[in-house]
C-alpha cells in the first residue's frame, strides 16, 4: 500500500504562469506523489516552450513504488497561447478544481495545492467566482472557512476576504468573528502543531476606534467576542491598532495575526516575504495551500516566473499531511 503523501496540483489559469511554475517544480526531487490535474497538451507545450523535460505517467488512482509526477487529464476548450486570456477556457479551470476537491474528499489525494486563477476571466465567462477560498468552501459543503497567508515567520488570517471595502464593516458580526477565531485556533493546533496559539487581533478602524470616536465596531463587536473567547481559554491580544500591529515588539510570541480585511494584513505579509508566502484555507476537511501570487500573464512562457511560492506551498501541504497519515496508520 502506498503510504506516501499524494498531492493534487491544479495549475490554474492556463494562459498564466501557473503551468510554468508547475513545470519548473516538477523537475525537482519529490517527497511524495504529485498529481497534476490539467490538460496534458497545455503542459507539454509550456514545458517545450521553457526548454524543460516533461514525461509524466497518467494517474490511475494510486502511485508506484517511488515518488513520481502524474497527470490527471482535463482538456481545455481551446488551444492556449501563453499570456493571452481566453474566457472560453474558464470552465476548464473550474473543472480541474472540482476534480481535485472530489479527490480530496474521497481520500484519493492527501492535499490540494492550487495555482493562480484569473477571477476576471472566469467571471467574463459567466461563471460566478469570487476566489478559491469561497469556491472550495462551497464545493466541500463547509459553512465557514478562513483565509490565512503564511511566510516562514509570519501568519496573517483574515476575517473578511474578497469584499468591496464598503461592505466590510457589516460583514464583521459577532457570530462571524467568533467562528473565524474558533477555526483559526483549531487549525493552528491541529495542522501546525501549536498547543496553545497566541493570536493578535487587529482593530477595524484607525487607532482601533479611538474609544468610539473613530468607529464603534471595536466596542460593539470585536471586544465582546474577544472577551467571551478569553473566558473559554483562548490567548488573544487586541483589538490592536493595525498600524502598529506588525511592529516586532507586538509580534513577539505571536503565532498568527488576525486582520479584519484583505488589504489590512496582506500587504504587510507580502512586503515581508513575497517569494515564500503561501495561501492556506483553514476550516476545510482537507489540506489546501496555494501560491501567493497572481497569473502574471506578462511572464507566461518567458522562463522568468519564480517557482518559490509553489515550492513553499507544496512543502507546507506535505508538512500538514504527514502527521495525519502517521495518526491514521496507528489508529
Amino acid at each position: 500500500m502506498n503510504r506516501r503523501p499524494i498531492i493534487a496540483l491544479t495549475p490554474g489559469e492556463p494562459a498564466g504562469i501557473g503551468p510554468d511554475v508547475a513545470m519548473a517544480f516538477a523537475q525537482q526531487p519529490l517527497d511524495g506523489d504529485l498529481v497534476l490535474i490539467a490538460d496534458p497538451v497545455l503542459l507539454a507545450d509550456r514545458a517545450a516552450q521553457l526548454g524543460l523535460s516533461f514525461t509524466p505517467a497518467t494517474w490511475r488512482g494510486q502511485g508506484s513504488d517511488r515518488p513520481a509526477v502524474y497527470i490527471l487529464p482535463v482538456a481545455t476548450a481551446h488551444p492556449v497561447l501563453a499570456g493571452h486570456l481566453d474566457p472560453a477556457n474558464s470552465a476548464y479551470v473550474i473543472a480541474c478544481l472540482k476534480r481535485a476537491v472530489h479527490g480530496c474528499l474521497n481520500g484519493e489525494f492527501g492535499a490540494l495545492v492550487t495555482g493562480p486563477v484569473h477571477k476576471g476571466a472566469i467571471n467574463d465567462a459567466g461563471i460566478p467566482f469570487t476566489g478559491h477560498t469561497e469556491f472550495l468552501a462551497a464545493e466541500a459543503g463547509v459553512a465557514q472557512v478562513v483565509m490565512m497567508l503564511a511566510a516562514p515567520d509570519l501568519r496573517v488570517a483574515l476575517v473578511t476576504t474578497h469584499l468591496p471595502l464598503a461592505e466590510v464593516s457589516r460583514a464583521i458580526t459577532r457570530a462571524h468573528l467568533s467562528g473565524v477565531l474558533r477555526i483559526l485556533r483549531t487549525d493552528l493546533k491541529s495542522k501546525f502543531g501549536i498547543p496553545d496559539p497566541n493570536i493578535l487581533v487587529c482593530g477595524l478602524n484607525p487607532h482601533a476606534g479611538e474609544g468610539g470616536h473613530l468607529g464603534r465596531e471595536e466596542i460593539e463587536v470585536i471586544e465582546p467576542v474577544l472577551s467571551q473567547l478569553r473566558s473559554e481559554g483562548y490567548r488573544l491580544r487586541g483589538p490592536v491598532p493595525a498600524d502598529t500591529a506588525f511592529i516586532p515588539a507586538n509580534l513577539a510570541g505571536v503565532d498568527a495575526v488576525l486582520a479584519m480585511y484583505h488589504d489590512q494584513g496582506l500587504p504587510v505579509l507580502k512586503a515581508h516575504d513575497f517569494a515564500h508566502a503561501i495561501n492556506i484555507t483553514l476550516g476545510l476537511p482537507f489540506v489546501r495551500t496555494s501560491v501567493d501570487h497572481g497569473t502574471a500573464l506578462e511572464l507566461a512562457g518567458s522562463g522568468r516566473a519564480d517557482a518559490s511560492s509553489l515550492r513553499a506551498a507544496v512543502e507546507a501541504a506535505l508538512n500538514m499531511v504527514k502527521p495525519r497519515m502517521n495518526t491514521d496508520e496507528h489508529r
